[in-house]
């Protein structure tokens, strides 16, 4: 079993096409912990923010792939941080993704997740939903996930 249990798909012989995630997933039966992460952005704990240009004339180039990834990055931190290291992005359950422009932003966003979860069996059971603004005009995109840990 996965670290982040057993997936439910609808069609499990459907070629995987673009989009990565299960209809559905099951927590393991061991005994384990739940971590809930808060909605993270691409901001590192330095300060950086991956995916941002700032433009000598105050504009910004906001790219949503370096930020997608960026986003699953600080999380594999957190879990493993949250764990001592025995936990990972790998242990997502859950997540749900937040971008600002649905058209603009879906298809980037999405093939850096299946960067990170190459199969459906892998993923964790996902929504994306397209928000009018996020607390930074520099963030594009932010998830909240919930993870499954060894107790």
């Amino acid at each position: 079993m996965p670290p982040n249990g057993d997936a439910y798909l609808a069609r499990p012989d459907a070629p995987e096409g673009a989009t990565r995630f299960p209809q559905a997933r099951f927590a393991p039966s061991t005994p384990h912990r739940t971590l809930y992460v808060s909605g993270t952005a691409c901001v590192t704990p330095d300060g950086e923010w991956p995916g941002v240009t700032e433009n000598s004339d105050g504009t910004r180039i906001l790219d949503i792939r370096q930020q997608t990834a960026a986003v699953l990055k600080n999380i594999d931190n957190i879990i493993k941080g949250a764990t001592n290291g025995s936990g990972g992005v790998e242990n997502l359950i859950d997540a749900v993704v937040y971008v600002l422009d649905i058209k603009e932003h879906y298809v980037g966003m999405n093939e850096e997740w299946n960067k990170v979860f190459t199969t459906r069996a892998s993923a964790p059971a996902r929504a994306t939903i397209a928000v009018k603004e996020l607390p930074d005009p520099r963030m594009i995109v932010e998830i909240k996930a919930t993870a499954v840990v060894a107790a």
